[in-house]
């Protein structure tokens, strides 16, 4: 949340970018990074802008009948008001007439998860005077970054999850040796419970996914629709969640076999796993150097891997999504250069998942998913422990 200790590293940040000023715009929850930046809770029903200058102090517009969400807003910093629309563009025309400043706006909806501002939103503003820019590296730089105090806690909830993951895959292991099969959304039930004792939560999920389940990226077991798991499947877990009262979240996916794994599994398996690496590798190797590097290209270093295996078109989503302090698909650098054209770098206190996968439908689906996090000098893998093999139950 923007803060009066904050201000000054983010005013250094608008002089270092030639900005006038970052212009921060809501209606209905519909931009989470400028809601989250202004402290927001609940339903902001009319629209609100506030600006934050390179020089002196922010200044926010409400509507006269919604102060309850600028409840944090500095008692300080101006609060202007409106009543009509006629108010409202003359208020903010007063902040940015003649002004470069900043929008989570991006250009041909390149970025989905920046692109926040309505498009006409973007035309009210620069009718006003202004010429607006993206804020996709101050929203990399302020909103997306991690405190180390944070790092800390997504360190835990990481470990935890991997020691729960291990603990599903044995469960399903064992009832099918005991010929008492578990169904998929048992499985997750017994993760959401392991979660909870952990100290661990999360908003939705696990996925639990038997061979042809798993060839759905997005599957969700159902007791409506039960699936057993059953000797000879292959058997994915993408789970997430975070400590309880604001950690920030782990997500990891693990694949084992039922039994002895194919031949073909196995192949697919190990293609999927090179893949993860050699992002990993690329990373690894350009933060060490302190070579600039954009989340795009890790994308493509893995897909080169999965296409020179022959599964190229098997491959229907990004490598990683950006997980920030508030979010577990946050609003950061992406590891995409296929859904989407993220150009932002990945500097010091981004996170974000390596997860390549390779799907065949009615078949197999096949993912492996670990978390990063760049450090000053060297790339943090989470967990400590990567999945080489698949696990064989």
């Amino acid at each position: 949340m923007l803060t009066p200790s904050m201000l000054p590293r983010l005013q250094r940040l608008l002089a270092d970018a030639d900005l006038d000023g970052w212009l921060l715009y809501d209606f209905r929850g519909t931009n989470a990074i400028a809601s989250g930046l202004l402290g927001f809770e609940g339903l902001v029903s009319r629209r609100v802008f506030a600006l934050v200058p390179r020089e002196g102090l922010p200044i926010g517009i409400a509507h006269a009948i919604e102060p309850g969400p600028w409840a944090q807003w500095p008692s300080e910093w101006p609060l202007r008001t409106y009543s009509g629309w006629r108010e409202l563009e003359a208020e903010v025309a007063t902040l940015v007439q003649g002004k470069r400043v900043a929008m989570e706006y991006s250009a041909g909806d390149a970025i989905p998860y920046l692109d926040r501002v309505p498009a006409g939103v973007l035309e009210l503003v620069r009718a006003c005077g202004a010429t607006v820019v993206s804020s996709g590296d101050l929203v990399s730089q302020v909103y997306a970054t991690w405190t180390p105090e944070q790092l800390a806690s997504h360190e835990r909830a990481a470990e935890r999850i991997m020691h729960i993951a291990h603990d599903a895959i044995a469960f399903a292991g064992a009832m099918v040796a005991a010929g008492t099969p578990t169904a998929e959304h048992e499985v997750q039930a017994r993760i959401l419970e392991a979660f909870d004792r952990a100290g661990l939560e999360t908003h939705h999920g696990p996925d639990v996914a038997a061979s042809e389940s798993a060839a759905n990226p997005h599957y969700a077991p159902s007791a409506s629709a039960p699936r057993l798991i059953q000797r000879g499947d292959s058997l994915l877990i993408d789970l997430w969640a975070r400590e309880k009262h604001g950690g920030v979240y782990a997500d990891q996916t693990w694949m084992a076999s039922l039994g002895a794994p194919s031949a073909r599994l196995t192949t697919i398996w190990e293609a999927v796993r090179d893949a993860r690496d050699a992002a990993l590798a690329l990373l690894t190797t350009r933060i060490a150097a302190g070579v600039p590097v954009r989340g795009g290209e890790a994308d493509d270093a893995a897909r080169a891997v999965i296409v020179s295996r022959g599964f190229g078109a098997q491959f229907w989503h990004r490598t990683g999504h950006s997980i920030d302090a508030r979010e577990l698909h946050g609003s950061g650098p992406q590891i995409d250069n296929l859904e989407s054209r993220d150009d932002r770098l990945l500097i010091p206190g981004v996170g974000f998942s390596i997860e390549p996968g390779v799907y065949f439908p009615g078949e197999i689906g096949v993912r492996s998913e670990v978390n990063a996090y760049v450090g000053e000098s060297a790339l943090l893998v989470t967990p400590g422990v990567l999945q080489r093999d698949l696990i064989v139950v």
